[in-house]
């Protein structure tokens, strides 16, 4: 399971015009669901956002979590991060999980973070999204749960 965590100040996600999810400060993840991902990955991954220290302490370095801020996170399926781009000029999506598996998980992991943290907002899985961001720094960080 791969997950794309951009430290924002602010995001959004409207479907067909509709805002389906929003956050102020805190985090926007981009999900990526692989074959042969689990419920263990979801956890993993999840555990690995609300902990992960990309937000400035006092001193200025990046030693604070979401948790640590009480920043929002916004947790956004997007089956092309999977994408297996290593040659030709077009992705090939067979690394993706089909997309039964890809919304199971996807919506284990985000009945486990409304289970352990707030805010949570999220996209819609399988719908055409337009997600919007002020990135902070820009701070991008790609992180992966692999399969054990």
């Amino acid at each position: 399971m791969i997950g794309l965590l951009q430290r924002v100040i602010e995001a959004r996600v409207v479907v067909d015009g509709v805002l389906v999810g929003e956050i102020g400060a805190g985090l926007l993840v981009l999900v990526g669901v692989e074959r042969g991902d689990s419920e263990r990955q979801a956890e993993r991954l999840l555990e690995r956002l609300l902990g992960y220290r990309v937000f400035a302490d006092a001193e200025g370095k990046m030693n604070l979590s979401v948790r640590d801020i009480s920043g929002g996170l916004l947790l956004v399926p997007q089956f092309t991060l999977a994408a297996d781009t290593g040659k030709g000029l077009r992705p090939s999506f067979t690394p993706a999980a089909p997309p039964d598996q890809g919304r199971r998980l996807f919506d284990d992991l985000l009945a486990q973070a409304h289970r352990q943290y707030a805010p949570v907002a999220t996209g819609q899985f399988g719908a055409h999204m337009q997600v919007s961001l002020v990135n902070d720094g820009p701070a991008t960080f790609w992180l992966r749960a692999a399969p054990l």
